[in-house]
């Protein structure tokens, strides 16, 4: 089937056979991307044999379809199964993007080791630098096949012929990275909209022909998104997003979309020198406390995902030398740290207006839930007053401008999980209407 590509103007949708630098219909500069298109001809023919094919096709009743089981194939890895919902699904496209050197690569061998048998395609690494991970990793499993290309049409044509090996056929196809990939039938270079999003598409359709599994590697931009076009995330049916410190060796996995799943499940691992690490028990990961209470210091959960994670907020309160006090935070949002520290001086009367604050989220995680609102507030206080809270004390709930105590999501399981990791001393919307109360109860 004879191939042409052409340029689309993705503002008004108009075709030119060239590269112009900007559309001459609507005046767009760099809007113009590449696309395959069919030959008349051969389109004709195309369109004639599918409408052959979708003859048979009738319009049904939505409660008329019988919604077929999921069957899933657990990956071996107990956070990337509850990442994904349970496991892979025949058929199914995942995305798996984040920073470079997050461990993509390294996460994706071990599943590459759990499964029967594995193709994975490289386009970035050689076979010998993929040979000296999987050694490092201790991997040695002949089920594993390997391929190195960048030709998207090559891969294809390889994974047709692919000959059964002992029995096993195969079960998941990798490609590290969509971005490495091109075609010929495409002028423009591997990484650009047009090679991106034709070779995507052409990978989704033979998994669903096929029924394989597809995983794809996608790299990020420097603003930390997906690179490549929107067109990309929307296509594949789950997003999975790698984050963490590269001087931590804590890894989440996000499911930021998910056909098959929820996209509230996030996955924990421990990066070490044999791979990565599932933690199964992390709610006290982030909770490192000595043996007597400091001032400064307090308790706080948060929700990721199903499951809740115990933080410790690290406040220190100091008087300043300079015209503006400093606000520095540390794994919370500046300007919401900006926000409390207004309500402690308006609503509960502590003048921090010469003061120094420093705030720190301790072991490196990201406290963005309003949740930890309470806990940084009674934080600063504690620094203030240089009075340290009990031990078994937890402080749970968000705090608005009129100094009130307020509900937060999954509340009741917080509460019952605090409980349940011994802390006695609950601070609540349930007991507490206002800040004000909780400063004076605990630290006046």
């Amino acid at each position: 089937m004879s191939q042409s590509s052409i340029f689309v103007c993705q503002q008004c949708g108009n075709e030119f056979s060239k590269w112009l630098g900007k559309c001459t219909a609507c005046n767009s500069w760099n809007s113009l991307v590449e696309t395959a298109q069919f030959t008349r001809k051969s389109k004709s023919k195309n369109l004639n044999s599918k409408k052959t094919q979708n003859s048979n096709n009738q319009i049904l009743k939505l409660t008329d379809i019988k919604a077929s089981q999921i069957q899933r194939t657990s990956t071996g890895i107990s956070e990337l199964d509850r990442a994904l919902g349970g496991g892979l699904v025949n058929g199914q496209v995942v995305l798996l993007a984040g920073e470079p050197g997050i461990g993509k690569s390294t996460i994706l061998l071990q599943l590459a080791d759990n499964i029967d048998r594995t193709l994975y395609v490289s386009g970035e690494e050689s076979a010998s630098q993929v040979a000296i991970r999987a050694k490092r990793l201790e991997i040695n499993n002949k089920s594993i096949d390997f391929l190195e290309s960048t030709d998207v049409d090559e891969i294809i044509e390889k994974l047709q012929g692919l000959p059964a090996q002992a029995g096993l056929t195969l079960q998941c196809v990798i490609v590290d990275s969509i971005q490495t990939m091109s075609t010929s039938d495409l002028t423009g270079l591997a990484g650009s909209v047009g090679q991106v999003k034709e070779c995507a598409y052409r990978l989704l359709r033979y998994a669903k022909e096929n029924n394989i599994p597809l995983i794809l590697v996608g790299h990020v931009t420097k603003e930390g998104t997906v690179a490549g076009p929107a067109v990309l995330a929307h296509i594949v049916d789950t997003v999975l997003w790698f984050e963490g410190e590269k001087t931590s060796h804590l890894r989440l996995l996000r499911c930021v979309k998910n056909r098959f799943g929820a996209t509230d499940e996030v996955g924990i691992f421990q990066m070490e020198d044999k791979g990565l690490i599932p933690l199964d028990n992390p709610e006290k990961l982030f909770l490192d406390r000595g043996k007597t209470a400091v001032a400064g210091s307090v308790v706080s959960i948060l929700m990721e995902g199903t499951r809740s994670i115990l933080v410790e907020i690290q406040s220190l309160v100091v008087p300043t030398k300079m015209a503006f006090p400093r606000r520095v935070a540390q794994g919370i949002d500046s300007k919401r740290l900006e926000m409390l520290l207004a309500v402690l001086f308006r609503r509960a009367g502590i003048p921090l207006y010469d003061s120094d604050v420093f705030v720190n989220v301790a072991g490196g995680i990201k406290a963005n839930e309003p949740s930890v609102d309470l806990a940084i507030c009674l934080s600063i206080a504690s620094s203030f007053y240089e009075k340290a809270l009990p031990k078994d004390f937890i402080a749970i709930g968000e705090v608005g401008l009129l100094g009130e105590v307020r509900d937060v999501s999954f509340q009741e399981k917080r509460i019952k999980d605090s409980r349940r990791l011994g802390f006695k001393n609950i601070a609540s919307s349930g007991e507490f209407k206002y800040l004000p109360q909780v400063v004076h109860n605990y630290l006046k």
